[in-house]
This record gives C-alpha cells, sequence and structure tokens, in this order.
C-alpha cells in the first residue's frame, strides 16, 4: 500500500515504534489511505469503520500529514476531551509533525467571569450545596488557564450552580462585557482560530450550521477538511439544530437574570419586581394547564384547546410587559441591555407556541414537571445540510461503526443529503466466528405482551449462571427496565441500573464488582467500553424501534406514505437497524473478548424483516439452545 499514511500504520511506521501496544490493522492502514485520497481530491467519503478498526488513528494520522486545517467533529464531550488529551498528542509525537491543536466547546463550558462575579456578590442560593460548588468554581477559577469545567474534577455534571456562573448566547454580554479581555471563551476561539487542527462537538458545529450564534462559524470557512466521527448521530441532530424551539425554562431564566441585573442599578429592582415574578407566575399556570397531558406529543391539538391558549395569552402579556419594562431601563447596564435584548426576541419567538404548524415541519411539545419545551422540527434536514457543505468547499469525511445497513449506505446517505460520495465498508478485525455467539431463545412472547420482560428475565437467569454475571441488560424502555430490576432484585449478583447513580459511577462499580449486572436504556446503548472478562454478555430486549407516539416519526412516516413510500422499511427498520448495531457493539470490544449476545425479540426469527437486522450485526454464530450458551462459557472458562 503506497499510501504515506497506510505506511505510518504498518507493523514497523511511525506509530508502531513510538505507541507501545499499537497493533497493525489492515482496514485502520485502507481507512487512512481513503481518507488520504479525499484530502487531495476532494469531496465527501463516508466510511463505516467496525468496532476495532482504530478510526481515530486512522484518520488523525492522514489529517496531520496534510499540512491542512482540519476541523474534527466528535458525538460527545468526553469523546472530543479524550480525542484532544490523549490521542491526538500521541499522533503528534509519533509524525513528529509540529502542528498547533485547540479544543473548542460550546460557551456553556466555560466559567464566565461575570456571571461568576454576580453569583459570589449576590451569595444568595437555596442550600448549602450550591454555596459549596460555588467555592469550587471560584477556586477552579482562579487557577484553571482554560476555564472548562470539565476539567473541574470535584464538580458534577449536573451541579446546580452551572447555570448561575456560566453563560449562554441569549445572556452573554459579548464584546462589552467588563471581563471580555478575560473571558475564557474568546481565549478558546482564538487559539481555535490560530490552530491547524480544531476539535469540537457536534452540539457546537451544528448551533453554527444553524446559526444558532455559539460562535464557532467564524472559523469554519478557513478548513480544508472536516473529519465527522460517531456520524450515525448526525440526522437526529440535525433535525434539532435546524429547526426552533422556545421552552418556559428560558422565560423564567430571562425573568431572574433581570432581578439580578437590576441589583445592580438603583431604582431598577422596583421596576421589574412585579413583572418579572409574573412571567413565572404565567408559566406555573400554563403548565398546570397541561396537567394530564403526554408528557411528549403533537402541539397544534394541545395549543388549541381553549384553557391552553388562554394561559399562552396570558404568558405573552406578561412577557410583553418585562420587555416593556426592560426597554426602560436598558440604558442602565449592560447587564439590562442583554436582558431587554432577550426579552424582545422571546415575545417574537413566541409565536412558534401560537401559529400554525411551519411549511415542512412539525411542531411537537415536551414537559417537564416544571417546564414545557416547543419545538418545530424540519421533516427533511438534508437540504439544509448539503447547501451547507456546498458553502464551504470542504472535503469531508463522515465515519462511525455503525452508518450502513446489511451493508448498504442509501439510508444514511439520502438523510444527509449527500448525492455522490465515496463510500467505504470496512469490517471490523474481530474474529467475530470464535470471539462471540448469538443466542436467539424459544418460547419468547411477542415484544407487545405484558409477560414479554417476566419471560425474558427467567431465560436470562441461566445465562447469568453460566457467565457468573458480567452482564448488560439493555431495554428499549424504562417500564421493562424497573421491572426487569425488581424481577433480578433477589438474584445473586450486584445489580446496578441506570437512574440509581450518574453513568459512570455506574460503570466504575459494574467492572469492580467482578460479576455485576447492569441495566441500561437509552444511554447506555452506545458510547460505553467495557474491556476485558468484566463484560461477557449483552441482552438487549426488542429491536429498537422508534417509540410510535413519536410526534415527528409519525410526522415523516405519514409524508412519506403521502408520497408513496413504504415509511416501514424505508424509515422505520434502517433506524432500528442502526440503533441496535449500537447496542450490539457494546459486546466485544477487544481482540481478547468473547461474549454472547442474547436478544429477547423474537421477531429476528418470525418476521421477515428480521434477516436486515441479523444481516446488519457482527457476522458471529447463531444458536437457539441454551445448551451451546453454556458450552461457550465453559470452553472460555478452560481456555484461562
Amino acid at each position: 500500500m503506497s499510501s504515506r499514511a497506510a505506511l505510518a500504520l504498518q507493523e514497523h511506521g511511525a506509530l508502531a515504534v513510538a505507541i507501545e501496544g499499537f497493533t497493525p490493522r489492515l482496514v485502520q492502514q485502507e481507512m487512512a489511505a481513503a481518507i488520504e485520497e479525499t484530502i487531495r481530491d476532494g469531496g465527501e467519503l463516508v466510511v463505516e469503520a467496525g468496532t476495532g478498526t482504530g478510526k481515530t488513528f486512522a484518520y488523525l494520522v492522514p489529517a496531520l500529514q496534510s499540512g491542512q486545517r482540519v476541523i474534527i467533529s466528535t458525538g460527545t464531550k468526553a469523546l472530543q476531551d479524550q480525542l484532544f488529551h490523549r490521542d491526538l498528542p500521541r499522533v503528534h509525537r509519533a509524525l513528529g509533525i509540529p502542528a498547533k491543536s485547540a479544543l473548542l466547546k460550546g460557551r456553556a463550558n466555560y466559567v464566565c467571569w461575570y456571571r461568576l462575579d454576580k453569583a459570589k456578590r449576590e451569595g444568595q442560593f437555596p442550600n448549602r450545596a450550591m454555596v459549596a460548588e460555588l467555592n469550587l468554581v471560584l477556586d477552579f477559577a482562579a487557577r484553571t488557564g482554560s476555564g472548562d469545567l470539565g476539567e473541574c474534577e470535584s464538580l458534577g455534571e449536573d451541579a446546580a450552580i452551572l447555570p448561575r456562573v456560566t453563560s449562554t448566547s441569549e445572556n452573554c454580554l459579548g464584546s462589552e462585557c467588563a471581563f471580555y479581555n478575560d473571558c475564557f471563551v474568546v481565549k478558546a476561539r482564538r487559539a481555535a482560530q490560530e490552530a491547524d487542527v480544531v476539535v469540537v462537538n457536534h452540539h457546537l458545529l451544528f448551533a453554527d450550521l444553524a446559526i444558532k450564534r455559539e460562535g464557532f462559524g467564524e472559523i469554519l470557512p478557513g478548513a480544508h477538511l472536516f473529519i465527522v466521527d460517531e456520524a450515525h448521530q448526525l440526522p437526529d441532530l440535525a433535525g434539532q439544530f435546524f429547526g426552533d424551539s422556545l421552552s418556559t425554562r428560558q422565560l423564567a431564566d430571562l425573568a431572574q437574570d433581570a432581578l439580578r441585573e437590576a441589583g445592580d442599578v438603583a431604582g431598577a429592582r422596583s421596576a421589574l419586581v412585579r413583572v418579572a415574578p409574573a412571567v413565572e407566575d404565567q408559566i406555573k399556570k400554563l403548565r398546570l394547564a397541561l396537567h394530564g397531558q403526554a408528557a411528549r406529543g403533537a402541539w397544534p391539538p394541545i395549543r388549541d384547546q381553549a384553557d391552553v391558549r388562554e394561559a399562552i395569552d396570558r404568558v405573552a402579556h406578561a412577557l410583553d410587559e418585562l420587555a416593556a419594562a426592560l426597554d426602560l431601563l436598558a440604558e442602565a447596564s449592560e447587564g439590562l441591555a442583554a436582558c431587554a435584548e432577550r426579552a424582545g426576541a422571546f415575545a417574537q419567538q413566541l409565536s412558534i407556541w401560537r401559529d400554525p404548524e411551519p411549511d415542512g415541519h412539525v411542531l411537537w411539545y415536551e414537559t417537564s414537571e416544571r417546564h414545557l419545551t416547543v419545538t418545530a422540527t424540519p421533516l427533511d434536514a438534508s437540504g439544509p445540510l448539503r447547501e451547507f457543505r456546498e458553502r464551504l468547499k470542504a472535503a469531508w469525511v463522515f465515519t462511525s461503526a455503525t452508518l450502513a445497513v446489511a451493508g448498504k449506505f442509501g439510508h444514511y446517505l439520502g438523510q444527509m443529503g449527500l448525492r455522490e460520495p465515496r463510500t467505504l465498508l470496512l469490517p471490523s478485525p474481530f474474529d467475530y466466528a470464535h470471539q462471540g455467539l448469538m443466542y436467539l431463545p424459544k418460547g419468547l412472547p411477542a415484544p407487545n405482551s405484558p409477560e414479554h420482560t417476566r419471560a425474558l428475565v427467567n431465560l436470562v437467569m441461566p445465562v447469568l449462571e453460566a457467565s457468573n454475571g458480567r452482564a448488560f441488560l439493555l431495554f428499549t424502555t424504562h417500564r421493562a427496565l424497573k421491572q426487569a430490576a425488581e424481577l433480578l432484585a433477589h438474584s445473586r449478583f450486584p445489580l446496578f441500573v441506570q437512574g440509581t447513580a450518574p453513568r459512570s459511577a455506574l460503570l466504575e462499580a459494574f467492572r469492580a464488582s467482578g460479576n455485576g449486572v447492569l441495566l441500561g436504556a437509552a444511554s447506555f446503548w452506545e458510547g460505553v467500553d467495557v474491556r476485558g472478562d468484566a463484560l461477557s454478555v449483552v441482552v438487549i430486549d426488542k429491536l429498537p424501534f422508534a417509540p410510535p407516539d413519536d410526534p415527528v416519526l409519525d410526522a415523516r412516516i405519514r409524508t412519506l406514505r403521502e408520497q408513496g413510500g413504504n415509511p416501514f422499511a424505508q424509515l422505520q427498520i434502517p433506524q432500528a437497524a442502526i440503533a441496535l448495531k449500537q447496542g450490539a457493539g457494546r459486546l466485544i470490544r477487544d481482540i481478547h473478548d468473547r461474549g454472547v449476545l442474547m436478544f429477547g425479540d423474537p421477531r429476528l426469527v418470525t418476521q421477515g424483516y428480521g434477516r436486515i437486522f441479523v444481516d446488519s450485526l457482527p457476522p458471529m454464530p447463531r444458536t437457539r439452545e441454551l445448551s451451546e450458551v453454556q458450552a461457550f462459557f465453559t470452553a472460555a472458562d478452560a481456555a484461562d
């Protein structure tokens, strides 16, 4: 293989020499050569790289060797941090290429000096825990160079203090801020503008594709190459970011921020003390008017109910009064001026709650215990995605372990508006024929049966005995997860249940247990990496079809049907197949891993479309007999 990138990844190449434990892989070299070609010739490349390919090195090597300006986008902030702090420096050193790198996140990830100073001076918090969190942030801000709160290890990801000490695109004062010259966000952007390689995450990338003012936009046009890792997430994210939404939380935050800003201006608080709380009062009444409704659904039928429409009108009136009061105070301080601008923008944006459904969009709502969000999501985001790529005139690489359905990319290409990209389907280098076994047990009831979860748990128990626990049980609904947890509560295996602790803490405890059983739903289907003996069984209860009450899916199904299409074959099966591949991918993460992949959905065997799902999974032997599962683990124990 004559590719310069492939040579660096071969047995005696630069990475093998410099990185201890590096294992050459032909599929990795093939991927690197294809990316090198894309960098040289331009265009778009879509790569499905099976688990174990080593795709991170496969794209970092040609990216750094190119000498071009590269932007790499990852699926999560955790992956972003791993790429920037661990993988990128190792490849830099191995290749000896002196490229400048920068890490850039959305502004809400950085300490805001202005809001931190205000929080410290106000000193009003509902509990001691928030005071302790504030002190942690104050200490961190005094010693950090980056201001990235992800580096403040003592502070939880969901710490209540975070909204008080970070900014958003809505409440940032920009260049008018007294702390602008010391702003961590500004420093991070400047570093990104000067860097050869910039590492971002999909949320930040999409915020600027959709012109959401996250401040990354000025960096995008200078890039020669975009590499999008975990690219299977993009279609859903595109729908979110190319739409529009407004939540009552945003309005409540505005009311609270207005009162805080007024505290610094003589007489301002008395002008707002009635109108700001009125916004929050009307939000509560709107939430009460929605009592009894489903947590998520189509918005127009709800909006058209008389009591809901009346409650929306009252919120709009209260917001108008707050906006008017803030307009009168806008010249008193930069903070109040920013609040006035937000109030005016929200008053206009409130039309999303009141007006008919925009063409080509679906209007839907979601409620939490205290708040409501209404969103207009485009039925098809492929057009905006294509327009954006064409405007930037850069080369693009999209990669993930799960992009194809039964070996074909058509579904993904259509969602992304990719017309004639090069495609590359690289199998995993793992030996699934010996490392894995797929178990499709007999005797399970239909997945919609009320007895399904109980029957599945009964069939799982002898598998857990054979494997000595060490299992993930992945569920498509929280209801099934909860029922399974109750049924397994008295088993001999340590039980770790999603929702009882943060994900990272559950995974750490699971690994340490040696024979644990972890029960998880959506967030455990991807981005979870447990290698070695700690995980030897993955059980998936049902095919992960999106719920039928999903308003966006429902609208897309109706539209596709009206166009003469087959929504089940063209939309629902491909989406579920990709999700299933993600869940199944938790099992074999290393060349030394061995394990059983168990499915609790009889449709894999009884329905013709089951073949599409099976053909999308790693090529491992299949059985319907428990005895073969037990023999698999007996053989593994003998080998040890």
